[in-house]
């Protein structure tokens, strides 16, 4: 097929194949998809054993090498001890072969199940509902490889070029990637010069527009126990005498965080914000007024940490943040004995900025948390992690006008730029080793997608219409 000579592909038939793939193909394989508990590793830790992953992996992969894309490539690639990657290797077409290699990412892995699914949803039950596809990992993020190689096809349907293109789709994302450094490097020499990265495991705060993510935050976790006793004693004969395990462990969180107002209190936390990062965010508030705010369902009178939508967003993406997620130690107070109990607890999730160093940041918080501790009560620091944000480098001409293109012909709305509060750790590994490349970060997931809670799901008009803007967004690559 010779590549188009037109400067732009038509966007009657790309919306058209794109539609019909959806339609026809992608939404019977991805609804098959849903139904495979394939949990992050860090979920099962059997997860070799249980088999799920690897039955992710092959229900795709049958379905890739199925599709009629000339000279493409199908790969499980499995490194000793790690969870698998899933290639799908297409050459450039005929006119594109010095553009580089173009990576489209996505993941194959699941968050857990989670109780609470509404009546007649479920997890692993696919139920398609208008334009709602419900069920984990129709959204986070099993959509992404069936829309990157549909944006292949339509690009390849319409006449259009695209470069060298790999769908690169792991399983170990939802576990923080731990694998990808070692995929990345031993994939190295075979992805070659890698010139663009499309990731589709983000979204925006609508489904009006296309979502651009510009940065990502880090993250640092630690789990943090205080031991006062050897064993438990009864309250009304120790209290006063040992001193509790919850209050110890309350001061220490106070060393960290602001308790009235949630500001981190270490330096190695913070950054300075780029201005262009706050002017998006004032265009991303202006575009969606209350859109974050009203994304999460609080409960009762609750009210946001802020009422200004562009502080909301900063707070949100370049502002560090602690979540306490988990605890031990405490038994459900309908079991609670008149106990002064051992130790207590906490799992602390630390939100960084995306240009702040992970490292030292956790470097400070462990020692603020076990530094001359209140009457030397014992602190043991264990299950720590860490993980670089991404910050993304400024569009280059050819993304710029490709980006205006869609959000004319596709959307009808102007893109949009926001920060996001998740991490996506496969970005960092990638801007640290592809330091020139370009980046499109975006995907189908909206405010209220249910992401890793109860009824997750997908807007499919919205993922088809994300398909269609990779398809042109490729060509336009193709071209320069």
């Amino acid at each position: 097929m010779e590549q188009n000579v037109d400067q732009y592909l038509d966007q009657n038939v790309v919306h058209e194949t794109v539609r019909g793939l959806w339609a026809n193909d992608v939404l019977p394989s991805l609804s098959g998809l849903v139904e495979i508990p394939a949990l992050s590793p860090v979920f099962d830790t059997e997860w070799q054993r249980s088999g799920h992953l690897d039955a992710a992996v092959e229900h795709v992969r049958r379905w890739l090498s199925a599709r009629d894309i000339p000279g493409a490539e199908v790969d499980v690639v499995r490194l000793e001890g790690r969870s698998p990657v899933l290639l799908l290797d297409v050459p450039a077409t005929p006119g594109a072969e010095d553009r580089g290699t173009v990576l489209l990412y996505g993941h194959l892995d699941k968050q857990p199940p989670v109780g609470g699914w509404s009546d007649g949803l479920g997890p692993w039950t696919p139920v398609l509902r208008g334009d709602r596809l419900y069920g984990r990992g129709s959204a986070d993020d099993g959509y992404a490889g069936y829309a990157a190689t549909a944006a292949l096809e339509a690009v390849r349907a319409a006449g259009g070029g695209h470069a060298r293109a790999v769908v690169l789709l792991e399983t170990g994302e939802e576990s923080g990637s731990p694998d990808l450094p070692a995929y990345l490097a031993h994939l190295g020499e075979r992805l070659g010069p890698v010139s663009f990265v499309v990731c589709l495991d983000s979204g925006g705060n609508d489904y009006e527009r296309l979502w651009l993510t510009t940065s990502l935050r880090g993250m640092a976790q630690v789990r943090v126990t205080v031991r006062v006793l050897e064993s438990a004693q009864h309250s009304g004969l120790a209290s006063g005498v040992v001193p509790d395990s919850f209050r110890i462990l309350r001061s220490l969180l106070d060393r960290v965080e602001d308790p009235a107002t949630g500001r981190i209190l270490i330096n190695e936390c913070t950054v300075d914000i780029p201005e262009n990062r706050r002017a998006e965010a004032a265009a991303s508030a202006a575009a969606a007024p209350g859109a974050l705010a009203g994304a999460f369902p609080r409960h009762g009178s609750t009210r946001p940490v802020n009422e200004d939508d562009v502080e909301l967003l900063l707070n949100n993406s370049w502002r560090p943040t602690l979540s306490v997620i988990g605890a031990a130690g405490l038994p459900e107070p309908a079991h609670a004995g008149n106990v002064l109990r051992t130790s207590t607890t906490l799992a602390l999730s630390f939100r960084l900025p995306p240009t702040a160093d992970s490292a030292a940041a956790l470097t400070a918080i462990e020692k603020a948390l076990s530094s001359d501790v209140p009457y030397g009560a014992t602190v043991e620091l264990t299950g720590v992690e860490h993980a670089n944000g991404w910050n993304a480098p400024d569009s280059a001409p050819w993304l710029s006008a490709a980006l205006q293109r869609v959000s004319d012909q596709v959307f009808g709305a102007p893109s949009r730029s926001i920060g996001l509060g998740g991490s996506i750790p496969f970005m960092g590994l990638l801007a640290e080793r592809y330091p020139a490349a370009q980046f499109l970060v975006t995907g189908a997931l909206g405010p209220d997608s249910n992401a890793h809670v109860p009824d997750e799901w997908l807007h499919v008009p919205h993922a088809q219409r994300v398909t269609e803007a990779v398809a042109h967004i490729l060509h336009a690559h193709a071209r320069g």
